[in-house]
């Protein structure tokens, strides 16, 4: 989990086994600090999977809380996440935004360009995810969430119009290497590594993702005209 993926490199959807989301949820909260907290998982049932909350229509099967108190169970402990995965390995692997991070998640094809251009001008970036229906998440300093309505305005956008939505106090991320039955799996866009350590601030990312947003939501209204 040490180096990005860059941009242009195709991301292989990876076997979920219970043991890696065991090692991954132990990782993110010793190693980077992040809360972490188990929620659904996969069950197979004549030879396809469905949701542990058994709902036919689940709307994230095998990748949302199963308790209402699911903040409070969170824990950046490596150690605790251990013991709470052991019961049930197979468990997603959520982590609460708000917290140590917020996450700013846009369209895919907007998130892919923007991110291209960001790395091209150098800017600082955090881990990005990349999930299976198609959306992109940006993590960020806590409180991007917040600012990132006003700024997307200042730029002459409005964040719901152009498909941003910012992640933060109450909400959660579904963290690699997780997977929603058949949909595949949520992958690293962008790795986690040493250096970035200190994620950016919503400053530093809007412009470039509201850019993309705007541009990609402008081709969409085009292809139905």
């Amino acid at each position: 989990m040490e180096q990005p993926i860059g941009v242009t490199e195709a991301a292989q959807v990876p076997q979920q086994r219970d043991e890696q989301l065991l090692e991954a949820a132990a990782w993110y909260a010793q190693e980077r600090h992040w809360d972490v907290f188990p929620g659904a998982w996969l069950e197979p049932v004549g030879g396809t999977e469905r949701c542990s909350c058994q709902v036919p229509a689940c709307a994230a099967p095998g990748a949302h809380p199963v308790r209402a108190d699911w903040a409070g169970q969170a824990t950046g402990s490596g150690a605790a996440a251990r013991r709470m995965w052991a019961g049930q390995p197979g468990s997603s692997v959520l982590m609460p935004t708000g917290r140590t991070f917020d996450a700013l998640d846009v369209p895919e094809s907007a998130g892919f360009l923007a991110l291209a251009r960001m790395e091209r001008m150098g800017l600082t970036l955090g881990p990005v995810t990349r999930t299976p229906d198609r959306r992109m998440l940006f993590f960020a300093l806590p409180g991007a969430a917040a600012k990132a309505p006003d700024l997307v305005r200042r730029l002459g956008w409005d964040a719901r119009v152009i498909g941003m939505v910012g992640r933060g106090e109450g909400d959660y991320v579904v963290a690699p290497p997780t997977r929603m039955a058949g949909r595949g799996a949520v992958q690293w866009a962008r790795r986690p590594s040493r250096a970035d350590l200190w994620l950016p601030d919503a400053e530093e990312l809007i412009s470039p993702l509201a850019y993309a947003c705007a541009r990609e939501a402008a081709d969409a209204r085009g292809r139905l005209s």
